[in-house]
């Protein structure tokens, strides 16, 4: 199933869950484009799909400044993966697909 679509995201850090909503736009050359929204505001994105795979790097400055790794496999409507967080490791990350 394509990762096309908007979905709504959740991950479970250490200070709670965030939620976010997350747009994937895919391209003809194995990658995509999007944005990521959320209480720290909206911010692009960009990343790789391989089959039901998709990874892709993020910045955020709430609670504090994080460079992110987020790699998540996709099943119908629904993903689940991981965000790495430097020193907090990895996070679980969940998902469903609104649109």
């Amino acid at each position: 199933m394509s990762a096309a679509g908007t979905w709504d995201i959740r991950i479970k850090t250490p200070i709670g869950d965030q939620t976010a909503r997350l747009e994937i736009v895919p391209d003809h050359a194995g990658g995509f484009t999007g944005t990521v929204s959320g209480d720290p505001g909206s911010m692009p994105i960009s990343g790789a799909i391989a089959g039901d795979n998709v990874r892709w790097s993020m910045k955020t400055t709430k609670p504090m400044p994080l460079d992110l790794d987020c790699d998540a496999t996709i099943s119908g409507d629904t993903l689940s993966g991981g965000v790495k967080a430097g020193m907090f490791g990895t996070m679980a990350l969940s998902g469903t697909r609104v649109g």
